[in-house]
């Protein structure tokens, strides 16, 4: 440990020994200099009065600094409690005041870490949640199948079924597990998106070719209208992944032998790409309630699906600096914007 130096007290006691000496001594050289006593006398009081100044002014600069340094430390000990409620120091001293505005700076700082790690507390605790809600149902049906092909003798036709129940099963483990790296990934900052001028139409056929077989099944008519030179600053791959989950809810609510359009263009700060379907479309007041993690409409529980797609979607458009615009109405159909920034 660093050993301090001399104290704000023993520097005082110093000056003023030091001032003593100094009296004394001035006051022995004018008695030896001045023969008149009337100069004498007029040195000696002008010695005093220095003195005498100089006591004061060291007394009133001990004061000054003590209170300050008061109201200092109990400034520091609200902010080891945690107190939000902490005013800002103002001191006319120009010295001290830098002191109480960096230390007030200080404060600031800390409070808004405690925030930030606050909300990554509650991110994390409702994932969490998320999580084991998610896995809770398909881990409960592996548990029931595998139960029942250990203890009962079942037709070898049973058995395929319960075999293929299981093998749904494990998919949508799979898939959720997938999804939620993805979604902690992109949330912790362990994916940085990398953003570079790259044509749209690229990126579009990359989400295409994602849900191509099943809107092929579905006999969706897909049509898509955009130039291939037009190109946006944007990182391909997780943009692609954007819009193909958007495009799968598409292809997903969308009826059999209806159309899937895309459109994009170009507008002076933002290239705006559309993804119109023909689907069931969404009532205005859950807007705001689909982008949730895990969010999904009461009316497609019975759906393949667990909600992540268009929460992961929002995230991937946002961390390049865009938003998403949804324009629906129950029974209309559902248009999905997507804004990218042109600089």
């Amino acid at each position: 440990m660093r050993k301090a130096g001399l104290s704000i007290k023993k520097i005082y006691y110093l000056t003023g020994a030091g001032v003593l000496v100094t009296t004394i001594m001035l006051c022995a050289v004018i008695v030896l200099l001045f023969h008149s006593v009337k100069d004498i006398l007029i040195c000696l009081f002008t010695v005093a009065a220095l003195s005498v100044w100089g006591f004061f002014l060291v007394m009133a600069l001990q004061n000054r600094i003590s209170q300050f340094t008061d109201h200092v430390c109990q400034t520091i000990s609200v902010m080891m409690q945690g107190n939000n409620n902490l005013e800002e120091i103002f001191d006319e001293d120009t010295l001290l005041n830098r002191i109480s505005y960096q230390l007030y700076r200080l404060y600031q700082m800390l409070l808004a870490n405690k925030s930030a790690i606050e909300e990554q507390r509650a991110d994390l605790q409702g994932m969490i949640s998320d999580i084991s809600h998610q896995l809770k149902t398909p881990a409960t049906n592996l548990k029931m199948a595998a139960s029942t092909l250990l203890e009962q003798e079942l037709p070898r036709n049973l058995q395929t079924e319960y075999l293929d129940s299981m093998n749904t099963q494990l998919d949508k483990l799979e898939f959720l597990m997938n999804a939620m790296v993805k979604s902690s990934r992109l949330e912790t900052g362990v994916i940085a998106l990398e953003k570079q001028q790259a044509p749209v139409y690229e990126t579009l056929a990359t989400a295409l070719g994602g849900i191509f077989l099943k809107a092929e099944e579905k006999k969706l008519k897909v049509t898509v209208d955009c130039s291939d030179t037009l190109t946006v600053p944007h990182d391909s791959k997780w943009t692609a992944e954007a819009l193909f989950n958007i495009l799968e809810n598409a292809v997903k609510y969308t009826s059999v032998g209806g159309t899937i359009g895309i459109t994009v263009v170009r507008w002076e700060a933002y290239t705006k790409i559309d993804i119109t379907d023909t689907g069931r479309g969404i009532p205005e007041c859950r807007h705001g309630a689909i982008f949730k993690r895990f969010y999904r409409e009461p009316e497609v529980h019975n759906t393949e699906g667990i909600g992540i797609g268009l929460y992961l979607a929002r995230e991937i458009i946002s961390k390049q600096g865009g938003y998403i615009k949804v324009t629906s109405a129950a029974g209309s159909g559902a248009t999905f914007s997507v804004f990218l920034p042109n600089g």
